[in-house]
């Protein structure tokens, strides 16, 4: 269908901007906002405080029913220090793939729900189509944060949302919840001629980091599993470390980022209170200072949900599965008492690579399954 060729050749554009993180996403979204200058289509725009990123809410069909929410976030992760062959800010078909940073995480989502967004603004709905689209997922889903609040005075709750993380086309119900956390110890500096005479701030962190490897021995024994992930049970991780000046320098600081992913049946709280409890018992003479900063919940929907059978049926196989990554459906699950899914086009396996893609098959599912999707709501 022609519409099909359209998805590509939005998913191009969409490449061509580069929404890293840390850059600002407006020439997008001011893309975004004349590809659907439309009478039927409502756009509301939420800015971040600095007035440099924005959310925008999409919406077509009657206001007072309950229809389906569409979601995706604009920004993608960097690109420096990755060894791409071509220009990742560039789309380019090869070998039936689109390549280029965002294309499966989460750009060819979005191109295919432009595209059936402008479609369903010429039919006749009974229930609307919305699409939400944020800004800072990849640094914690920060944004959506601010357009949440904003849309129970927007819409009647929808029945369904989905979130159109790359899936391959199959349904999500679940994903593990995630926190960050950083930590700075304080030592005293001194020569290192006479280091037993100071307190070292790297081997503070050294000791809290056995806590953290302690700890996720202790998780994983006695915590609880769900095998429905690929690592079964709650998961601690050390990502980043900073300490010392010189090497004959007594360190007087280091610093410390790590972050807990739990299944729903632990409490981060929990997990946290161990990992401290451990780290107080290896050694208390160390100052340090915990600083929580970000955290998003996991998602469960109940498998049981009639709109699961419903989404299934418009696909031709999908598995149920749950995701090993974050997304922003468990904020949309606190925002919203309605069935949140996770099903997009692409795979996660090459999201954040150098050289990242999505099959063109891929897009063509996607379309199929949104045009069924639209069907419901005629």
């Amino acid at each position: 269908m022609q519409h099909h060729s359209e998805c590509l050749a939005v998913l191009e554009q969409l490449i061509a901007f580069d929404t890293t993180s840390y850059k600002s996403n407006l020439p997008l979204i001011d893309y975004v906002k004349h590809y659907l200058d439309h009478k039927n289509i409502d756009i509301t725009i939420n800015y971040n405080d600095a007035q440099n990123k924005a959310n925008l809410f999409i919406s077509t069909g009657p206001k007072d029913s309950a229809g389906v929410l569409l979601s995706g976030h604009t920004d993608v992760v960097p690109v420096d220090g990755q060894d791409w062959d071509t220009n990742p800010f560039e789309a380019v078909i090869k070998n039936n793939n689109v390549y280029g940073r965002g294309s499966a995480d989460m750009k060819g989502f979005i191109a295919c729900a432009l595209v059936i967004m402008k479609r369903a603004a010429d039919m006749p709905l009974t229930y609307p189509l919305h699409l939400c689209l944020s800004y800072d997922e990849e640094i914690g889903c920060v944004g959506v944060r601010h357009i949440l609040t904003q849309l129970s005075s927007l819409i009647v709750p929808p029945r369904v949302v989905i979130i159109g993380e790359p899936t391959l086309m199959d349904v999500a119900t679940s994903h593990k919840g995630k926190a960050v956390f950083q930590v700075q110890f304080y030592g005293t500096e001194g020569h290192s001629a006479l280091a037993p005479n100071y307190a070292n701030a790297i081997h503070a962190a050294s000791s809290f980091v056995q806590s953290l490897i302690d700890s996720q021995q202790v998780v994983a024994k006695e915590g609880h599993l769900d095998t429905g992930y690929d690592i079964p049970y709650s998961t601690i991780h050390v990502g980043k470390i900073n300490g010392g000046t010189a090497l004959n320098v007594v360190p007087n600081l280091c610093q410390l980022d790590y972050e807990i992913r739990n299944v729903a049946e632990d409490s981060i709280a929990a997990i946290q209170t161990q990992i401290l409890k451990d780290f107080a018992a290896k050694d208390a003479i160390y100052r340090y200072e915990l600083q929580d900063i970000n955290q998003y919940p996991g998602l469960m929907t109940n498998q049981a949900q009639p709109e699961l059978k419903s989404i299934q049926a418009l696909l031709p196989q999908s598995n149920i599965t749950k995701l090993s990554f974050g997304t922003e459906a468990g904020l949309f699950q606190q925002c919203f008492d309605s069935p949140i899914l996770v099903c997009g086009p692409g795979s996660i396996e090459v999201a954040h690579k150098p050289n990242e893609y999505i099959a063109i098959s891929q897009l063509n599912a996607c379309s199929h399954f949104l045009d069924k999707l639209v069907a419901t709501l005629l």
